[in-house]
């Protein structure tokens, strides 16, 4: 993806957006915060269009006792390598939700549950991974540490207030 400065975009909006018709989107990197994206507003549509069909056949295919789950299955491990690390029978926990997630998404104009589902399962893995951080994260630790306390409120006027 193609980037410019964010001042570049302030200064000549015109020959950022004439990019836009070689390209996906723009990158526009800037000093003090997080990077935008311009794109499009067709191309957007468009992408939106094919993640709902993917969520939608996905669904479909899941429901299929045809043959649909078990081609799902199969094709799962190539798409989302990580999956290897994760204990028995997750693979089907983790497509059961993403399924649910993706479906659930699909009138929201955002993609970000389902980003959110496949980051949180990566991470499972991640740990699984790792035989120390796994230990250290399944140890038992000694039993209950009793009850947890909510924090005070600062009272009004005080230092923590503000």
């Amino acid at each position: 993806m193609p980037e410019v400065a964010f001042t570049e975009l302030l200064r000549s909006p015109a020959d950022t957006a004439e990019r836009l018709r070689s390209v996906r989107a723009v990158r526009l990197r800037r000093r003090d915060a997080d990077d935008l994206v311009l794109m499009r507003a067709d191309r957007l549509n468009g992408e939106a269009e094919v993640v709902d069909f993917t969520a939608t056949l996905l669904a479909e295919m899941l429901r299929d006792d045809e043959g649909g789950t078990s081609a799902i299955r199969r094709a799962l491990p190539r798409v989302l390598p990580w999956l290897r690390f994760l204990p028995e029978g997750s693979d089907t926990e983790m497509l059961e939700e993403l399924t649910d997630v993706a479906v659930a998404s699909r009138g929201l104009d955002t993609v970000a549950p389902v980003a959110q589902v496949l980051a949180e399962w990566r991470h499972t893995a991640e740990i699984y991974a790792d035989p120390h951080l796994l230990s250290e994260l399944t140890r038992d630790r000694g039993g209950d540490a009793g009850p947890v306390t909510f924090p005070s409120e600062p009272e009004a006027g005080s230092e923590d207030a503000r």
